[in-house]
């Protein structure tokens, strides 16, 4: 028998982020990465300046998404990922620098090897339907 916790159930997946703050310092990581990264300068331009309000929105839907408080739907209403970027020119360029600073914040973080190969696994679910709804109606 295993001590592993099965991630993607109830807030296993939360609690092995360290919970908000863990997922808030794996936020600041992230957007760290794509502030300093050569490959992440094309997703860093979809941006503001001011990463305020993107930080908050990560750190509240992750949380939610991982099996924690769902406060994203509270404070910003119901999100279509896909739907969520149709607005921006995502290739597969685009969706490979947000992985990778995913992948650089994620390896940053004091998570157990299983958890941080799960939880990029699990990101490139999102990152993947952003990628291949470009272009196509809405509601595909």
């Amino acid at each position: 028998m295993t001590d592993t916790p099965l991630y993607g159930f109830s807030d296993n997946s939360f609690q092995a982020a360290g919970g908000t703050e863990g997922i808030r310092k794996l936020v600041d990581d992230f957007y760290q990465e794509m502030d300093t990264l050569p490959e992440a300068v094309i997703i860093r331009k979809m941006h503001k300046t001011d990463l305020t309000e993107s930080r908050d929105k990560l750190t509240l839907f992750l949380s939610g998404w991982m099996g924690g408080p769902n406060n994203y739907r509270e404070k910003y209403g119901n999100i279509n990922i896909p739907r969520s970027h149709a607005h921006l020119p995502i290739g597969e360029n685009e969706r490979d620098a947000w992985l990778l600073c995913m992948e650089r914040a994620i390896a940053k973080q004091h998570y157990t090897p299983a958890f941080s190969v799960y939880l990029l696994e699990q990101l490139r679910i999102p990152a993947e339907r952003i990628f291949l709804t470009r272009g196509k109606p809405l509601g595909w």
